[in-house]
């Protein structure tokens, strides 16, 4: 396995295919994997999705790497959540009910008014609420992403807060850190050279951190 090696988890939700497409794209290596030694191994984590909270946590159980993430993260591996995985990241979630999350970052996860076009799909601009992060290196302010979501989260802290987006009178969190832990409820694999810049990013955020190791 290549150093500085990104796992993209697969627990058979969601954009799997596309977020791999866009890490060779950009001559990442990454590997698609459920298996929990080869998760050890890597530098970094990328939780992809599309679909429901809670059948995505019962898969990620089911596969049994839920703990193995928490182990990881706890250990400072970066960690990147994209749609739902951004959501994943969060205490709980409200959708269908309530459900817990990996708890990284303290927070809810809530649906849209009622009333308001959901989901919220399309190009929508993200305002840097918390600069220097290396996260956000090279982005400018108020870019634009693409976005498909029904859900968003909210942190307990205004320090988790990286961006923030408009949608009809909403604002809400677009991206999130804690730490190692980083969320994205937009798709940069899905927002031109954006989004790639955002891979690139994380990417070497994860061989600083191996780095350090050695």
């Amino acid at each position: 396995m290549k150093k500085g090696t990104i796992a993209v988890i697969d627990y058979g939700m969601g954009n799997l295919h596309s977020v791999m497409k866009a890490l060779q794209h950009e001559k990442i290596p990454a590997v698609l994997t459920d298996s929990p030694d080869v998760i050890r191994s890597c530098a970094g984590i990328i939780l992809p999705g599309v679909g429901a909270f809670n059948d995505a946590i019962k898969e990620i159980k089911k596969r049994k790497i839920f703990t193995v993430i928490k182990q990881e993260a706890k250990k400072g591996r970066p960690v990147m959540g994209i749609c739902l995985g951004m959501q994943l990241l969060f205490s709980k979630s409200y959708e269908f009910g309530e459900h817990a999350g990996f708890g990284f970052i303290p927070g809810k996860v809530i649906k849209f008014k009622k009333g308001m076009k959901i989901p919220h799909i399309g190009w929508n601009g993200a305002a840097i609420v918390k600069k220097g992060s290396p996260i956000l290196k090279g982005i400018k302010n108020n870019s634009f992403f693409y976005f498909v979501h029904s859900y968003y989260a909210v942190p307990e802290s205004k320090n988790a807060v990286l961006t923030k987006t408009r949608y009809g009178n909403t604002i809400f969190t677009s991206a999130a850190q804690a730490g190692n832990i980083y969320g994205f409820q937009f798709h940069p694999e899905k927002s031109s050279e954006k989004g790639l810049k955002i891979y690139r990013n994380f990417y070497e955020i994860c061989l600083r951190k191996r780095q350090g190791e050695e």
